[in-house]
């Protein structure tokens, strides 16, 4: 695919750091002034705190609840009593439909599309957790519809908004350390599973509705401690593995930087396939077409688990290397970024003198809130966090077909050389949990 169709297709709505949307003036021009009535789909753990972070804006209301524990229902639904509650996404969206304006999706991987996309076919603009999607389909079309509906969109990686990753973009699309040859990136955790299947039957705990947690997903007994509340992560059924959960934080400045479009291949270096645990550690390289904050073509390596982080970077000697961060090898310099800190940059004494631009944080969630009312843009939108989640989705699929290179064409979202890889592309939803567009 050409250089040229990646940029149109990735950077149509402006720079990759700051895709811009906006409501169609109709609906718009409702809000301006009034309150944003939310709906919020999961409401524990990450779910719970996105919730509080979106009602902090004062021209918030909690309309709506869903949550598919009853206990973790009941909980949130005492933080704002007026919200009408559900279990089941569907029943609200049929119900509330004309009487919210946005959604907050914040359920596991694997209902982040269904959940989405089923708003954004009713015109609702939507804050969604990261990663974007569990399938490389799904991210394709979360992007493509949000763009055609001109709706307001953000995804969750809060950190994107933060000073220290602000400034790491603006660092280096000044041309501090030169263009850039080389991007590594890890985290030591863990979020894989190398065992065997589950054994035994199980009931699932009474407030839990195990079938719609289940969603999309094919059918299968309960386990405990497996799926429900965390370990979902771990499994390819349900999560993206370690690669997914944080590589989407740490992927996204170097991606948001060098303004980075789709990957020409990816290659995993981990344990043979189990078919039900994500590996527990990889080592992910993919090459990318150059920009203008690049060289020709660039190399992006990721590692996590035992292999983070990395212990071949030739950095300044007893340097320590931070848990997660990642590295950028310009051809006049290089800067480290720990996840979360700010910036390093080497050699030492080249940068001393160096001032660093002066930059602040940003409220990612009020971001989205204030683009919903008509006022601004945000900075991580669909069109921003759909090819980011593509290319970190690719990496996934090749945790498949291990020490294989698989040739990508994104045009056609096809792996041109390892026919059975595309089964991973687009899952079959469960009957019953269909949705249109995916």
């Amino acid at each position: 695919m050409s250089q040229k169709l990646q940029r149109r297709d990735v950077l149509k709505a402006g720079a990759a750091f700051a895709a811009f949307t906006i409501l169609p003036s109709g609906a718009r021009g409702n809000w301006l002034n009034e309150k944003l009535r939310t709906a919020h789909i999961g409401v524990g753990g990450m779910g719970g705190a996105d919730l509080g972070s979106v009602a902090s804006h004062p021209k918030v209301e909690v309309a709506a609840l869903v949550d598919v524990d009853a206990n973790i229902l009941k909980g949130a639904g005492g933080r704002f009593p007026t919200a009408k509650t559900f279990g089941d996404y569907r029943e609200m969206l049929a119900e509330m439909g004309d009487k919210i304006d946005a959604v907050v999706v914040s359920t596991p991987d694997h209902t982040h599309a269904p959940a989405a996309m089923s708003a954004l076919n009713l015109d609702k603009p939507v804050y969604c957790q990261k990663p974007l999607t569990h399938e490389v389909f799904e991210a394709r079309q979360l992007r493509k519809v949000s763009e055609a509906k001109k709706l307001p969109t953000q995804m969750g990686i809060q950190v994107h908004s933060s000073a220290v990753y602000r400034r790491a973009v603006q660092m280096i699309q000044s041309g501090v350390i030169g263009k850039v040859s080389e991007v590594h990136a890890w985290s030591n955790k863990n979020w894989g599973y190398d065992g065997g299947p589950f054994a035994g039957e199980h009931q699932s705990p009474a407030s839990l509705d195990w079938n719609l947690w289940l969603g999309v997903v094919k059918d299968q007994p309960f386990y405990p401690g497996v799926f429900h509340r965390a370990n979902w992560r771990k499994l390819i059924d349900f999560g993206t593995g370690t690669l997914g959960d944080m590589g989407v934080h740490i992927f996204d400045t170097p991606y948001a930087a060098l303004e980075l479009t789709f990957p020409k291949w990816a290659k995993t270096t981990c344990r043979k396939p189990t078919g039900i645990g994500h590996p527990g550690k990889n080592i992910v390289e993919y090459e990318f077409p150059g920009t203008k904050y690049t060289t020709d073509s660039m190399i992006w390596k990721w590692y996590d688990g035992g292999y983070a982080p990395p212990k071949d970077l030739k950095l300044p000697a007893g340097l320590n290397l931070p848990g997660q961060g990642s590295l950028f090898i310009g051809e006049g310099g290089q800067m480290l970024l720990p996840h979360v800190a700010e910036a390093q940059l080497f050699p030492r004494e080249k940068f001393k003198d160096y001032k660093r631009p002066d930059v602040a944080n940003n409220n990612h969630y009020h971001q989205w809130v204030e683009a919903c009312l008509g006022n601004g843009e945000t900075s991580a939108s669909f069109s921003y966090a759909g090819p980011l989640t593509e290319a970190l989705l690719l990496g996934v699929v090749a945790n498949r077909f291990p020490d294989t290179q698989l040739m990508w064409d994104a045009e056609k979202l096809e792996v041109t050389n390892v026919a059975d890889a595309n089964k991973l592309i687009k899952r079959e939803y469960r009957k019953g949990f269909e949705v249109k567009g995916l």
